[in-house]
């Protein structure tokens, strides 16, 4: 499981929010990419969740995104705690 700490004003970086003008969520992004690249390697999946992390902004170690790329490989559940602050 992954932890990630996001300020209230930016929670649209990382989930979608139908009243934000923000266009790249990263659940958005996470979600197709496990519909698409599942059961390929989690090396060729690694540097497309840092593209997408970096579109949103978002500060994932490389040790957050190799679970994340494994998990997509694999078809696991992958779980994310979100921390969010003031």
């Amino acid at each position: 499981m992954g932890e990630i700490t996001v300020s209230a004003q930016d929670i649209d970086h990382l989930l979608p929010d139908p009243a934000s003008a923000y266009g790249a969520p990263y659940q958005r992004a996470y979600a197709e990419l496990a519909e698409t690249l599942r059961g390929r390697p989690a090396d060729e999946i690694m540097p497309l969740l840092r593209t997408a992390a970096d579109a949103a902004l978002l500060g994932f170690t490389r040790a957050d995104l190799l679970e994340q790329a494994e998990a997509i490989s694999t078809g696991a559940p992958y779980e994310l705690r979100v921390c969010v602050t003031g």
